[in-house]
């Protein structure tokens, strides 16, 4: 019901052709890896895990990422998309 209402009253507000087209979103989001934390990423992604474990995951990166000052914060999530995007595989 809430949508059918948002939609009426798009329709009254702004016309007929605004309500066919979906609004862009008005945020914009700012990007935390760029180039060069990318290749920091990439980097330490291709050194030995830390002690106590086998491989790297993608929560270790992304701390070790901070710990090491290259960004000031960062989501596993990130770091997972960053990695999906240059075609790494963790665990090889």
């Amino acid at each position: 019901m809430r949508t059918i209402d948002r939609i009426k009253k798009r329709f009254v507000e702004e016309g007929f052709e605004f309500v066919l087209e979906r609004k862009p979103p008005d945020r914009e989001y700012e990007r935390k890896a760029d180039g060069e934390v990318e290749a920091h990423l990439i980097t330490l992604c291709c050194s030995e895990p830390p002690s106590g474990f086998a491989r790297w995951s993608l929560r270790l990166l992304a701390d070790k990422m901070v710990e090491l000052k290259y960004v000031e914060s960062i989501s596993y999530e990130t770091v997972r998309r960053v990695l999906k995007k240059t075609n790494y595989v963790l665990g090889k």
